[in-house]
């Protein structure tokens, strides 16, 4: 994997970026103008929430459809199982340990009968990194910015880290309520009308947005609220699922939640709204169009809300907050019209750290090799045009020295090839799966394949110490139990 050196005052420089990536054949720019950009995030959603990912209780018609039209990544994960360290990693194309940004913010879950303390980590993501806005607004785009963020506090919001336009993005994690005007503060947007959905709302401002900046490129950078807690929707849309248990009873571990239901289908709804203003405007086929998720779908019941746990992510292990693959791996799109074929499904490891350098070559955008600045990211564009060729990667790597809210341990993991070591950072203990031969991570083969595993350890904690990753800390209190 190649490094480049980015500085924030010379973004304008003779190569590509994805020059500088050794190795990469990118989507060839034509004449025609740059294309725009639309990247949609969404919060919390599982890797199996999606018809086109597997459910069969959720109804997804629009995003089936822009997987039908596009690319469907069947092995793409998030930087990190938890949000705000995956929001950063998508924004800089850097890992959340290089960061120093590596739980929510702001975690302060502390461990309960433990040898660890969970590792100091940064309140924001810091002024002197490179943004994905910056990068294009240098390019010549339009940046906006609407929903969630969750990178800091104000002084470190979407207009100071390269968005020319933000809607709703702030330090907040989730909103008081998805209905107006219990949520207003919380994001801190006024409703259109009392009982508004706050996933239409948002949609509404991303639509004007397009419209507002169809004469030029831009990027749009839609991040809902949805489909987070608390599990609120439409009561005519969790009618309907109450309707579809009743006639066909889900089996026990199979998707069950009319409410989470409900919320999916409203951004489902939002998806297609999208999709039809860059059709209005007659932009379809000059946008390119990211679906992603930022984590697991919550898979285990987290405090008092009610209608959790929220959803099942099988045949994946475990949900958000977990190193296995239920915490980690996304459901993601790409559609590009008249450059990716429709319906193509790619198999490449792929990670949110990699977005940042994928739009820039999508865009063409020109930053100088200068700085101190490391892109961990590679540009994805050479899948777009042939998806069983290979990337020039060796290795992904997480990096979780924390205790999550759902439960989830200090650990850190490594994916080469079709294996995945976890390394429990609490006592020690390894993990090691196949998952070509074993996608639910059930069958531990480290004390099969010690050599195996010792190789890939030995891997990982030399990324760690690379990186200079921020360690979990002894817990002076911990007593050993007999």
């Amino acid at each position: 994997m190649t490094q480049v050196r980015l500085s924030r005052r010379e973004f304008l420089g003779a190569t590509t970026l994805t020059a500088l990536l050794a190795g990469c054949k990118t989507v060839p720019l034509t004449n025609r103008r740059k294309p725009n950009i639309v990247f949609m995030l969404i919060d919390d959603m599982g890797y199996a929430d999606i018809g086109c990912f597997g459910s069969t209780f959720h109804e997804t018609p629009n995003i089936d459809q822009l997987a039908a039209a596009g690319m469907r990544f069947t092995q793409a994960y998030a930087a990190c199982p938890v949000c705000s360290p995956t929001r950063a990693s998508i924004m800089t194309g850097k890992y959340p340990a290089r960061l120093r940004l590596t739980d929510f913010l702001k975690g302060n879950r502390s461990p309960e009968e433990s040898p660890l303390l969970p590792a100091l980590y940064a309140d924001e993501l810091a002024l002197d990194e490179v943004t994905a806005a910056e990068v294009l607004r240098q390019a010549g785009y339009a940046t906006g910015h609407v929903g969630k963020w969750h990178l800091g506090n104000k002084g470190f919001w979407p207009e100071d880290q390269g968005f020319d336009f933000n809607y709703g993005g702030c330090q907040s994690g989730m909103p008081m309520s998805h209905f107006c005007p219990d949520w207003e503060g919380n994001p801190p947007i006024k409703g259109a009308y009392n009982g508004e959905y706050l996933a239409d709302r948002l949609t509404d401002e991303a639509c004007h947005f397009i419209e507002a900046n169809q004469s030029k490129p831009f990027f749009l950078n839609f991040c809902h609220y949805s489909v987070h807690v608390p599990i609120q929707a439409k009561a005519d849309k969790v009618a309907k699922y109450e309707a579809k248990m009743a006639a066909h009873s889900p089996l026990p571990g199979q998707q069950n939640n009319p409410q989470y239901a409900a919320m999916v289908e409203s951004v489902d709804d939002s998806v297609g709204k999208v999709m039809e203003t860059l059709k209005r405007c007659g932009i379809e086929n000059d946008t390119v169009f990211f679906f992603f998720s930022d984590n697991g779908g919550l898979s285990v019941k987290e405090g008092d809300f009610a209608f959790t746990p929220a959803t099942t992510n099988a045949p994946l292990r475990d949900g958000k907050g977990y190193l296995h693959e239920g915490g980690i791996r996304e459901p993601m799109i790409v559609s590009w019209p008249g450059t990716i074929a429709s319906g193509t499904p790619c198999d490449e490891p792929v990670s949110s750290i990699d977005f940042l350098p994928t739009m820039a070559a999508v865009a063409g955008a020109r930053p100088a090799e200068a700085g101190a600045i490391h892109v961990d990211g590679l540009d994805l564009s050479p899948l777009f045009l042939d998806p069983q060729s290979h990337l020039s990667r060796e290795a992904l790597y997480w990096h979780y020295p924390h205790f999550s809210n759902q439960g989830g341990r200090p650990g850190g993991a490594v994916r080469m090839g079709d294996w995945k070591l976890i390394e429990n950072y609490e006592f020690g203990d390894l993990e090691l799966y196949n998952l070509k031969d074993d996608i639910g991570e059930t069958r531990n083969l480290a004390q099969i394949q010690p050599k195996r595993a010792g190789r890939m350890l030995e891997k990982l904690r030399s990324w760690r110490k690379q990186v200079d990753a921020n360690m979990p800390r002894p817990n002076p209190e911990y007593v050993p139990q007999k």
